[in-house]
């Protein structure tokens, strides 16, 4: 199969002159055509046909214009033409010697289509001598086309879809915040303060947690008691820790009163220089740059302090505006609302499916992994959240891992609609795209889906429609499925393709029909036979490709062979 095709553009024997001084009869005998046997590659046939025009061939006033034309079935596709001509020919086409000869090379590209795999490559002529017109027959110079990778349209059905995820959280985090004001030298808490609104909330959520145990799950409160850093820091340092037990213990008494138990974490700072920093950069006070410069250029508290201080107007405005701000305790409730359950979620979908959020909807999706409950879950998304694209998107996923391309097609329609730069739905459009053959179509969706999941891998599938066997290879290592191994082995690294086969999570009929060309590369004739027998009982269709695939030509022959493909 891998062996070179030799074929001529040559004299039957001798030159065989008309009459008339005609051009000779043409030959396959010492032209070579490559590769052989052709193969698709990209969606092309690409093929280099190399020959001689032997010595005494060409009249000196001739000219020869040479077609392949690539024939299969009733149909037929030409090639890119080349003229070739005779020593007083006035033209600009390649002169040939009569004497000598010449050599010739032509370049040619044919749109692949499946029936190509049976198909021969002719060389057609139209030739002159001087104005006379003379016949030259047509010339077979090449048999079938090699279309392994035409599979990727196959192997792509194996490739995994992309889910548009939920984003459902059993716990979600949460916190509230309240803040106690002190005046100048004080640690007290005021009855002003108490009654304030952050006070009143952070109180009244500590009751909610109370009272819906069950949907809230309280986690620790945070106490941090501050000193504004004017005055001494030993005075501070007092100061703050007297701000950090009255605080913590208002706290506690909270907790008490809610009948709620807590850790209650703690903590002081003498002198708040990063509060200061934070509300003075927020502030348009008069000589805000220079303070702020001013705690760039010193570290020590206390210079710090007397150098703002030296700035008489621009400190007063600190003492009315910034400092009261820093005298404070912050209190934080760290806590989490807590969802359904699992069961839980199960059960109200059964019971009343209109009480479910679109993110336990589509949660609930993957509690199970019956297609058809899923399905009918994802219908429901769709019915009760119209304007949420991911459940459109998600069944389309069950469609085309069903081989459904069209409801697939469909559903993604409706997602796009939705939400046209979703990365999920422009991926799995892709997908659809490269399993109908349209590889632009597939490309232009892909280049809007960088952030998908499966990106790679379906940049993997296109590579290899492509013809990018090596960098299909690298973008799909590690993956396990068919068009992975289809790409190792068109890179013809069939120890690597065998290896993916065999890792393959739900081998398929492709899989095994795969194995018996690895095999067939391989030079394995029993194990070709036994995987192309597991093939067929998966898809009896494969045997009508099996028995024109090129790949298997070497049993063509074969009694066994035979048997299988009837």
């Amino acid at each position: 199969m891998q062996s070179k095709l030799y074929v001529s553009l040559a004299l039957a024997g001798t030159l065989v002159l008309t009459s008339c001084g005609g051009l000779g009869k043409l030959t396959a005998d010492n032209f070579t055509v490559t590769p052989s046997p052709m193969e698709a590659v990209g969606g092309k046939v690409p093929v280099v046909i190399n020959g001689r025009f032997p010595e005494k061939y060409m009249k000196k006033k001739a000219v020869v214009t040479v077609l392949p034309v690539l024939r299969y079935g009733s149909d037929f596709a030409d090639g890119q033409s080349a003229t070739y001509q005779g020593e007083k020919v006035q033209g600009n086409d390649t002169e040939i010697s009569y004497k000598l000869g010449g050599n010739y090379t032509m370049r040619n590209s044919f749109d692949y289509v499946p029936a190509m795999q049976q198909s021969e490559l002719y060389l057609t002529f139209k030739a002159k001598v001087g104005k006379k017109d003379v016949k030259i027959p047509d010339v077979k110079v090449a048999d079938g086309v090699l279309a392994t990778s035409a599979l990727i349209s196959s192997t792509a059905a194996s490739t995994t879809p992309q889910i548009a995820a939920d984003k459902y959280q059993y716990a979600i985090k949460q916190t509230k915040q309240a803040q106690i004001k002190y005046l100048i030298n004080q640690a007290n808490i005021r009855n002003s303060e108490i009654k304030s609104t952050s006070v009143k909330d952070f109180v009244k959520t500590l009751r909610d947690i109370k009272a819906d145990q069950k949907g809230y799950m309280l986690d620790n409160i945070e106490v941090s008691a501050y000193a504004s850093p004017d005055g001494g820091m030993k005075v501070n340092t007092a100061l703050a820790q007297k701000r950090e037990n009255t605080s913590k213990g208002y706290v506690n008494k909270q907790l008490k009163s809610a009948k709620l138990d807590a850790d209650v974490d703690s903590k002081y700072t003498a002198e708040d220089w990063e509060g200061f920093q934070e509300l003075v950069s927020q502030s348009n006070i008069q000589d805000k740059d220079v303070i702020l410069r001013v705690l760039s250029m010193y570290q020590d508290p206390e210079e710090r302090e007397k150098q703002i201080r030296n700035l008489s107007a621009g400190f007063k405005e600190l003492a009315d505006e910034i400092l009261p701000e820093l005298r404070r305790a912050r209190m934080t409730i760290n806590y989490n609302i807590i969802g359904r359950s699992d069961d839980e979620i199960q059960a109200q979908y059964k019971a009343d499916a209109t009480k479910l959020s679109v993110e336990e909807l589509l949660y609930g999706a993957t509690l199970t992994e019956n297609a058809g409950e899923q399905k009918d879950i994802y219908t429901t998304a769709t019915k009760q959240y119209p304007n949420d694209y991911r459940a459109y998107n998600n069944l389309a996923v069950l469609a085309y891992q069903q081989g459904d391309l069209a409801t697939a097609k469909s559903y993604l329609d409706k997602a796009e609609a939705i939400d046209g730069k979703s990365a999920e739905v422009n991926a799995n459009k892709a997908l659809v795209a490269l399993a109908e053959g349209k590889n632009a179509e597939a490309k232009d969706y892909l280049m809007k889906a960088t952030a998908s999941p499966n990106y790679n891998e379906v940049l993997g599938n296109l590579q290899v429609a492509a013809g990018n066997y090596a960098q299909a290879a690298q973008c799909l290592k590690g993956v396990n499925s068919n068009s992975a191994a289809l790409a190792q082995l068109l890179n013809k690294d069939y120890a690597e393709a065998n290896k993916t086969l065999g890792k393959v999570a739900r081998p398929d009929a492709v899989t095994s029909y795969l194995k018996a060309i690895v095999a067939a590369r391989s030079g394995q004739d029993s194990s070709v036979l036994s995987n192309l027998k597991e093939a067929f009982a998966k898809d009896s269709s494969l045997k009508q490709r099996a028995a024109k695939d090129l790949e298997f030509a070497t049993l063509f022959n074969d009694a066994t062979f035979q048997s299988l493909v009837k």
